[in-house]
């Protein structure tokens, strides 16, 4: 039985073994046995990168399971159930979203670090794993292109990155030009508005975080895109101009790298040119195209990145960690200096004047895993180069993936890959001509077709729209992030899209006929 076996024959009776001290990885290992069993038969069971069943019937399943589960038996089957019950990123048939197949390296530094449970907010909680961060974040500050005067800290993800980044943005830029400590007096109110630039297609975290600073969403100025939903420099710089002729204040830049639908990269040094003219603090969310720095083919689309005053990055996407894998960066650590926070108990300022450093003023967080370390273990075992032939090979694989498309007689693609995700459409039969197509029915056949192929538990592919306003913006997306997959693989999707989509088609059309009747 698994509590037996997990006995080190120290412990009290009735005792549930702990995962740490010396005796923590004897009461492991059966336990660790027994979820691996059950990981690969709920694997098995599922058969295909998510289980073929309604949310409905799923959500029964697993209330099910879960009352069932009781004393030794509850880890094997709520672990089975749970890998049933996944929709697993591994699957080359798994490709909707910035979801990555984590590397066993990275999942079993991940578990030490579960097992030994470190907190980050202060150096006697975290002794080795407080330098470790201080280390990895070094390095990874390098690779930006930043300097010895970097400073950062591991994240929950790009959300929480990009939050930082704007309330540095408002305390610096808005305590400047109202003479006050924003982050002790709140936002000064009566002067000029403030303003936060970014691109029609940066991510909603951006009007979140303005929302949670005090700012308001509609401080938000959403900024012109091309066609593949790159910034438009012109139209920066055209907002930024009525800005200041308003006599409003420009808190913030914030440019894109790697938008999640498209992976479009905005133009950095152009952003960073404008930002700095009109005395704007610039931010880089590259949650998703930081990874290109990696890769010795792609590094060179953040060319400029280097020139932001804070940067978002996420090791849960292209760095293939599990999550969360965030990271926020900034390019002089004194600007940080309105985040810096003492509690007694934590880092007493004597501690830390007799070498006991403390991360706490470095996050929004107090308690805090230590997440970097699953990142440090996969940097030193596959290096830059072996992490960048990843991003190279998932990016290879989304260049064919995009030639694929073009090559269907019933697949349209919006724009060529830039990192590793493309959108596309299926075109119904009789829509191929523009003149004489339903924009609105192609919608509802990419929307249905999608939920057909979950439901079949047969892929799972992404969805979104364009901007603008009207029907015709429905795209399907391929986020491609596993680089154990091969062109092939990403052909028998297209095809399941393809099929999924006819008999959507037919499904229409049986639905059209039988309301004529019923309408006769």
């Amino acid at each position: 039985m698994l509590a037996s076996a997990a006995r080190t024959g120290t412990e009290p009776p009735g005792t549930a073994p702990l995962s740490g001290s010396v005796d923590g990885p004897g009461a492991l290992e059966p336990l660790l046995r027994a979820a691996l069993a059950a990981l690969e038969e709920g694997a098995a069971r599922r058969g295909g990168p998510v289980p073929a069943l309604e949310p409905g019937e799923l959500a029964a399943r697993v209330a099910g399971e879960y009352a069932a589960a009781r004393g030794e038996e509850a880890l094997p089957r709520l672990t089975s159930l749970l890998a049933y019950g996944s929709a697993d990123p591994a699957d080359p048939l798994c490709a909707a979203h910035l979801h990555c197949p984590p590397l066993a390296v990275a999942v079993a530094a991940d578990l030490a670090v579960s097992a030994l449970n470190p907190s980050q907010d202060s150096w006697d909680q975290a002794p080795a794993a407080t330098t470790l961060e201080t280390l990895l974040l070094a390095e990874l500050a390098g690779l930006v292109g930043y300097g010895e005067e970097a400073a950062g800290v591991l994240t929950s993800g790009g959300t929480e990155s990009n939050l930082m980044g704007l309330m540095l943005a408002r305390d610096r830029v808005m305590g400047r030009a109202s003479g006050r400590q924003v982050e002790l007096e709140g936002v000064p109110r009566g002067g000029p508005r403030p303003r936060v630039f970014t691109s029609a297609a940066a991510h909603f975290s951006v009007q979140r975080a303005a929302a949670l600073l005090g700012l308001g969403e509609d401080a938000v100025v959403p900024v012109g895109i091309d066609h593949a939903q790159r910034m438009d420099p012109g139209a920066l710089a055209g907002a930024l101009e009525r800005c200041a002729d308003a006599g409003e204040l420009p808190v913030a830049v914030v440019a894109t790298a790697g938008t999640t639908d498209t992976g479009t990269v905005d133009p950095l040094p152009e952003c960073a040119r404008l930002a700095a003219e009109y005395g704007a603090w610039y931010h880089v969310d590259a949650a998703y195209g930081g990874g290109a720095l990696l890769s010795d083919r792609l590094a060179p689309l953040l060319d400029g990145v280097e020139l932001a005053d804070s940067v978002s990055l996420d090791w849960h996407k292209l760095g293939w960690q599990p999550v969360a894998a965030g990271v926020f960066l900034v390019r002089r650590a004194r600007t940080y200096a309105s985040l810096a926070r003492r509690a007694v108990y934590l880092n007493p300022r004597d501690d830390e004047e007799a070498g006991y450093p403390s991360l706490l003023g470095l996050s929004l967080r107090t308690t805090r895993r230590a997440d970097g370390f699953s990142i440090a273990v996969t940097l030193r075992t596959l290096g830059r180069e072996g992490l960048g032939r990843l991003v190279d090979a998932c990016h290879d694989l989304a260049l064919a993936g995009a030639a694929a498309v073009r090559a269907h007689p019933r697949l349209e693609l919006h724009a060529d890959p830039v990192l590793t995700a493309f959108l596309f459409r299926y075109v119904p039969r009789g829509h191929s001509d523009p003149e004489h197509s339903d924009p609105e029915r192609i919608d509802r056949i990419n929307a249905a077709l999608r939920r057909r192929l979950l439901r079949e538990g047969r892929a799972v592919v992404g969805r979104t729209e364009l901007p603008g306003e009207g029907p015709g913006r429905v795209r399907l997306k391929l986020t491609l992030l596993n680089p154990h997959a091969t062109p092939s693989d990403v052909e028998r999707l297209l095809d399941a899209v393809a099929e999924a989509g006819l008999a959507e088609e037919r499904a229409h059309e049986e639905a059209g006929e039988q309301a004529g009747e019923e309408s006769l």
